[in-house]
């Protein structure tokens, strides 16, 4: 404890994260100042400019009644003090951090602070009065917001919104000390939280009502949003000490339920992500990184756009390169309509946008000549890109890393038209791509450490989830996905309708099932590969069995549609019928039920009712069993790699754990024997062959997902 003045006490420097130790200390030494008569006033700050990014939650797995009940006594001691209590807050406040702060009888922040409570966001919820004492402070509609969301509140906004008394430029600190000298022998009565009502509202049932409704839409499944929006609920209706014996209740049984474990898996294993390993287990991380100071983008469709937006985000000077004059003047306007939109999003969100660097849009290859990137981002078709790739590794200094935005295409011989093979590297952005976190970083079998190493730098620089992975066709998520769709087509053709495969998929905790993404994200993008690689129904060699490829089945309905012009959302006709060309409302189309029962009989099928579980486990297990071979096959290092990639590149519900996760959580043995009985019924489907390696883990006793990796290691040293 440090004597500041004779009246004030700078007494507790709480680390980043809470944990055992630290509350108790802090207990320790609030009971010091309330029993010391030379204290008059507390002020409580963090060490390292930081107060305090809440409970660490590598805790969660041993925590108990009694530890989990510890942080909330501390708070309710520290708001229970009849001597002032001042929050200095520096930096960040987030979950038990910022609890702690509501304890306290005044708050004040530096401009930069961030405050929130994000357990939500690992299957939680605020576990020391948070749910109680928001909601007194700010409302009930503003504090259902921040919980059930866990987003990140500026101070600017906190200060609006009552969160804070006061912010200050710098350091809180002094300001803290002040303002704690000025209250000095003022009641506290009425800034203590457990002793106020929460603010009425006229119509407070009504907006209840619609706001657990609206909620539960928000979660797609996922409990925590759902069990905080009903604990703040019970800020309303309960005196406050059965309100807080109402936040332990639910939070035991969030801590009790899968969600909470698969959600927590996720937090870890994406940041594992950043001490980037090979698939041998070879770590490249003493790589140094290549500084980039300028990039260029070639490419100026949807995709191109949003990769400039995003090295702009990253402060990084662009030259934007269309081969069209027209294109260059569309994907112009298109690009400085998209930073204007984000300043505006910026100016809302009560933050202050700096003046944006302006691309420099060209038709010039020469203005590539010094710059230390290039991201390709052209068309899916390798012959343009070997042709952009040849010219850029003469133009380009010797030192430029070259990437390529390809989804599908092989890196090595994109690679093998230049000088530099060493220098050539996937950059897979995921659309739109100045939103979506996920970059899937591809190296070639001459892709040199530092490539790698400075395409991950970018990733984070741009604030994205760079993910390291092997080369092949679709690498991880593509070609995962590609077993995920083929089931889809499988059981309409066999009897289910477009609308049953995405209820079953939304109901697993989708945003949108298969044939829906499909239609937004439009059918002729996966047709124009099909048909670069003569895999469309009329590139097929006579003589094949109808449905069949190579003695594989598959469905040749996309095909279909796409050459009645049905590309989805952008005609308005797809999988589903739409408003109009563009529009976004989906309505089950009776001529496609029309179309399907054509199809069958056009083919001998018989149509059957399947089960939403049969629609369930093919989906999901076959995508699965892939990813089981692609760890097999080395292309991803680990488990905890494929699983990122689902769920920050294709939305696959977090809660979940991702789809390796959630295999070990339905158990192996379970998932073998159900593609066992899948694959028996359907011979001519090879995704629901089991995977050997699969059966590799069912026949060593089901390992956990933590030692799958080693599993693979040890089977390659033997090849």
């Amino acid at each position: 404890m440090v004597d500041c003045f004779q009246t004030l006490h700078t007494h507790f420097n709480c680390l980043i994260y809470f944990s055992p130790v630290v509350t108790q200390a802090l207990e320790r030494d609030v009971n010091q100042a309330n029993s010391d008569p030379t204290v008059k006033a507390v002020v409580i700050c963090g060490a390292n400019g930081k107060f305090s990014a809440g409970a660490d939650i590598r805790n969660f797995a041993n925590i108990g009644q009694s530890k989990f009940s510890s942080l909330e006594s501390v708070v309710s001691l520290i708001e229970k003090s009849d001597k002032p209590m001042v929050a200095a807050i520096e930096d960040l406040a987030f979950g038990g951090g910022l609890e702690i702060a509501l304890g306290c009888h005044y708050r004040i922040a530096n401009m930069k602070a961030r405050v929130g409570l994000p357990e939500v966001t690992i299957g939680l919820l605020p576990g020391a009065g948070g749910t109680q004492r928001l909601p007194r402070l700010i409302g009930v509609p503003a504090a259902i917001d921040i919980i059930t969301t866990g987003r990140h509140v500026p101070a600017t906004e906190a200060l609006k919104l009552g969160i804070l008394d006061e912010v200050v430029e710098e350091n809180p600190i002094e300001a803290a000390i002040n303002l704690a000298q000025r209250v000095t022998g003022q009641p506290l009565g009425p800034r203590r939280l457990c002793l106020k009502e929460v603010p009425k509202l006229p119509n407070m049932e009504a907006f209840l009502d619609e706001a657990r409704l609206k909620v539960k839409k928000r979660a797609n499944g996922q409990l925590s949003p759902q069990m905080c929006f009903e604990a703040v609920r019970a800020s309303v209706y309960l005196p406050f000490a059965e309100g807080i014996q109402k936040e332990k209740q639910l939070f035991m049984y969030l801590l009790s339920s899968g969600q909470s474990k698969a959600l927590q898996y996720a937090f870890f294993a994406q940041r594992a992500m950043e001490k980037w390993v090979l698939p041998n287990g070879a770590s490249w991380g003493t790589a140094d990184p290549q500084p980039v100071k300028k990039a260029a983008v070639i490419g100026l469709g949807t995709m191109g756009r949003g990769i400039v937006a995003s090295l702009l985000k990253a402060k990084i000077p662009v030259v934007a390169l269309e081969q069209d004059k027209k294109q260059l003047e569309v994907g112009k306007a298109a690009v400085m309509a998209l930073l204007e939109r984000e300043a505006l999003k910026m100016h809302q969100n009560g933050q202050k946008p700096k003046k944006p660097i302006v691309p420099h849009f060209t038709l010039d290859f020469g203005a590539l000549k010094d710059v230390d990137l290039v991201i390709e981002a052209v068309f899916e078709e390798i012959a343009l890109k070997k042709e952009i790739f040849h010219k850029l590794s003469v133009i380009c200094k010797p030192e430029a890393l070259l990437g390529t935005n390809t989804s599908y295409l092989d890196i090595d011989e994109i690679a093998s038209v230049t000088d530099r093979p060493h220098k050539v590297i996937g950059i897979h952005f995921f659309s739109p791509a100045h939103i979506m976190k996920l970059v899937e970083i591809i190296y070639g079998q001459q892709t040199s450490p530092s490539a790698i190493a400075t395409a991950m730098s970018l990733a984070k620089s741009m604030g994205k989830i760079g993910v390291v992975v092997g080369n092949c066709f679709g690498f991880v998520g593509n070609r995962m996905l590609t077993h995920y769709y083929d089931q889809a087509y499988f059981l309409i053709e066999d009897g289910s309708t477009p609308e049953e495969v995405d209820k079953v998929l939304q109901e697993f905790g989708f945003k949108m099932g298969p044939l829906r993404v499909g239609d937004l994200a439009g059918l002729d993008v996966g047709w124009r590969i099909r048909k670069g690689k003569g895999q469309t129904g009329d590139a097929l060699p006579p003589g094949t069995p109808p449905r069949h490829r190579d003695g594989m089945r598959y469905s040749p309905i996309p095909d279909m549609l796409c050459e009645m012009g049905r590309y989805g959302e952008k005609t308005g006709k797809g999988w589903y019928l739409y408003d109009k060309p563009g529009g976004k409302i989906a309505q089950p189309d009776p001529w496609l039920h029309g179309f399907l029962s054509d199809f069958r009989r056009t083919h001998n099928i018989t149509a059957r009712t399947i089960s939403q579980d049969e629609i369930l486990e093919r989906c999901l297990y076959s995508l699965a069993n892939e990813g089981f071979r692609i760890l097999s096959d080395g292309i991803a290092s680990c488990p905890e790699a494929i699983d990122t990639i689902y769920i920050n590149g294709y939305a696959w519900p977090r809660h979940t754990g991702g789809p390796m996760f959630y295999t070990s959580q339905v158990g192996l043995p379970k998932v073998l024997a159900k593609l066992q009985e899948y694959a028996e019924a359907n011979p001519d489907i090879p995704s629901l062959q089991p995977s050997p390696f699969l059966q590799k883990l069912v026949a060593l006793g089901s390992p956990p997902l933590k030692e799958w990796a080693s599993h693979v290691r040890s089977q390659n040293s033997k090849l």
